[in-house]
């Protein structure tokens, strides 16, 4: 989070508040520069957290924080904006689409420890 908070050539993070002041939801944004599944380009715009209360969802709140990322982005100079979401996530492959974002690729990660295989 130190890191969020000092690197804002990197790093965004954008707050929604309703009428009364009341925080309803977030967004966090970085610039990647490293492989982006799905992308052209070599440092994007990447969506790294969104979060809209229960009470709020549904009513644009998630579209207007996307949009402020989006803006930021491309003040900055950047034309792709990426995002990635677990498999078995349907609300927010849903939510994804809704934001005008489209499916690149699906993938699964595999690891195996090294440590057992050293003699």
């Amino acid at each position: 989070m130190a890191l969020f908070c000092t690197r804002l050539d990197r790093f965004a993070q954008f707050v929604a508040y309703d009428a009364s002041r009341q925080p309803i939801g977030m967004i966090e944004v970085a610039l990647r520069n490293d492989y982006v599944n799905g992308t052209s380009s070599s440092t994007v715009a990447f969506l790294e957290g969104n979060y809209v209360i229960p009470a709020a969802r549904g009513r644009g709140v998630a579209r207007n924080l996307v949009t402020c990322a989006e803006q930021w982005a491309v003040l900055a100079g950047y034309s792709e904006f990426a995002s990635d979401a677990q498999l078995e996530n349907a609300a927010s492959h849903a939510m994804h689409r809704a934001l005008g974002f489209s499916e690149t690729e699906r993938v699964v990660y595999f690891r195996k420890p090294l440590h057992d295989n050293v003699t």
